[in-house]
């Protein structure tokens, strides 16, 4: 069987003057077309990671990824390809690589880009963009790695540390949550889950906070009262238009987040896991799994 090509991109806006955006297409003198910033996933590497190095090294924009757009599927070489994007706000430049096969780049408002484009599954990206609500901050919620076996651990459960299946997942989070530049870390109490924001930290340069709010509940404490407290602490670090990364507990995720969306859903999260959330003010527009 013909392995499937995998490839991500984005697009990336800025504001202007007048109050609308202009999003970032690229030239490939290869095949004289105007597209948007991609390419292909190395070894290994998380979809999200190869959208922003793309993006750095094909339109010399440092850009922070907020909302998963409609994925683009195609031939291209014989292969099947799909391509995942994220709407990105620019936030600097910087990464250019000259073997990119990019000659030219160009900012333009939406609907120039959407006639300028060489490929009607890239007008469809950036018809999905259009669309979207203004994105006020973003922010990355992970559960902790994995921390052994409860019986297994012969202290009180809070002090249950990550073993090494657990340290793997929280150097594989780090680079994510770097993606999103968060200003604050915090954690739920438990052991793990600051360890699981160690390896950011350390990245990052920024304190740890431990946050009660984002714990599960105590032996006697009902779990709608924690779910109330996490998607009420993670409401008002969006409404402060604050861009963070919090680790939390299994028990409380996918309850927190079916209050911030404000419907059901499948919101179960592994350990190591975790979404990139999107907010307008408080309210919660995108909740995409990492």
């Amino acid at each position: 069987m013909v392995e499937a090509i995998r490839a991500a991109g984005g697009v990336v806006w800025r504001p202007v003057p007048d109050g609308g955006v202009q999003v970032c297409l690229v030239h490939r003198p290869r095949y004289g077309d105007w597209t948007l910033p991609k390419g292909k996933l190395e070894a290994g590497e998380h979809a999200l990671i190869a959208a922003a190095r793309e993006v750095a090294e094909e339109a010399d924009a440092q850009a922070v990824p907020q909302v998963r757009l409609p994925s683009a599927q195609y031939r291209s070489e014989g292969r099947s390809k799909t391509v995942d994007y994220w709407s990105m706000r620019a936030v600097g430049t910087g990464g250019f690589q000259p073997d990119t096969e990019v000659d030219a780049v160009r900012w333009l408002k939406v609907d120039e880009a959407v006639a300028l484009v060489s490929y009607p599954h890239d007008a469809e990206v950036l018809a999905a963009f259009a669309a979207l609500p203004p994105v006020t901050t973003t922010m990355m919620l992970v559960r902790h790695g994995h921390a052994g076996k409860r019986l297994s651990w012969s202290g009180p459960d809070r002090g249950r540390p990550l073993d090494a299946r657990g340290w793997s997942e929280a150097y594989a989070l780090a680079p994510l949550i770097e993606l999103i530049r968060p200003v604050r870390l915090l954690s739920a109490s438990p052991r793990r889950c600051v360890q699981t924001l160690d390896p950011a930290a350390a990245a990052l340069g920024l304190p740890i906070e431990v946050c009660g709010d984002l714990d599960e509940p105590l032996a006697g404490q009902q779990p709608d009262e924690c779910v109330l407290a996490a998607a009420g602490r993670l409401a008002m670090l969006a409404a402060a238009g604050e861009t963070v990364a919090v680790c939390s507990q299994g028990k409380v995720i996918p309850g927190a987040l079916e209050r911030l969306a404000g419907r059901c859903g499948d919101y179960r999260t592994d350990k190591g896991g975790g979404w990139l959330l999107a907010f307008a003010g408080d309210r919660l527009l995108a909740a995409d799994r990492l």
